[in-house]
């Protein structure tokens, strides 16, 4: 049986990768430079500390980039993400149209503005009454 040799750096960027994630915003999660991330998909071995961290960003088990065979990386991550998934923060299936998100704080602008409109009013009227008194 032929040992195959594990390449820990190409194992993070076919994560990265398959979840969509740019090297730039890796980096600005690490508080790294775009290059730095670069340099660590290029190494066979990566730090544990760093592989740490960049597997909890990733969401997967250290191991995974550990220990992983290309072949490997499609089961994780189709064990480990599903389509309600969010990443980074960011909802890719949302439950709103953000269309009618933006449609809605218009709306919420609008009647602010004429809620102060008609406060403005009331105390123009009120110091038109003011001013006329003798």
């Amino acid at each position: 049986m032929q040992d195959k040799k594990i390449h820990q750096g190409r194992n993070i960027k076919r994560f990265r990768e398959m979840l969509g994630i740019k090297q730039e915003a890796l980096a600005f999660d690490l508080n790294c430079s775009q290059q730095k991330i670069s340099i660590i998909e290029q190494k066979e071995t990566v730090e544990k500390d760093m592989l740490e961290k960049i597997a909890g960003l990733l969401n997967v088990p250290v191991e995974a980039i550990e220990n992983m065979e290309e072949d490997q990386a499609v089961n994780i991550i189709a064990n480990t993400f599903d389509n309600g998934s969010i990443l980074n923060g960011i909802n890719y299936n949302p439950s709103f149209h953000p269309i009618d998100k933006v449609l809605q704080l218009h709306e919420e602008k609008i009647a602010l503005y004429e809620r102060m409109l008609k406060e403005k009013d009331e105390m123009m009227a009120k110091l038109e009454q003011y001013l006329q008194k003798p």
